[in-house]
């Protein structure tokens, strides 16, 4: 039988593939998580992700502050602009990269239904 865990914000991070410093939240190495994973991420004034998908995970996102944007679809051709108090939702197999185009820090909460969170990131050229 599994059990409840809780996960205390110590400030620690890792480094995505992707290019941000994520803060390590749930997942399968934090939480024993079999299915999904959720952490904080803060994109710096004028970051930018690297161009990637994750194969066979969807993503949802909620903003806590500031505003960014994302370029999407097959070509990264689409623009969505994203800001506090914004959901955001990312089908398995869509490519993205989100950015941050102001002069202040972008806040918000990931979740993936993959709990090894980077296993599924594939980056794009």
């Amino acid at each position: 039988m599994t059990s409840c865990r809780l996960i205390r914000n110590k400030g620690e991070t890792y480094a995505g593939k992707q290019g941000f410093d994520y803060f390590a939240g749930i997942s399968k190495e934090s939480a024993g998580s079999t299915a999904l994973c959720m952490h904080l991420l803060t994109i710096p004034p004028g970051a930018s992700a690297r161009p990637h998908y994750h194969e066979s995970h969807e993503s949802a996102i909620y903003v806590l502050e500031g505003e960014a944007e994302m370029k999407h679809g097959p070509k990264l051709e689409q623009v969505m602009r994203v800001k506090a108090g914004d959901f955001v939702y990312i089908p398995a197999g869509v490519p993205h990269q989100p950015y941050n185009p102001t002069d202040k820090p972008v806040r918000a909460v990931i979740a993936r239904t993959d709990p090894n969170e980077q296993e599924s990131v594939v980056l794009l050229d």
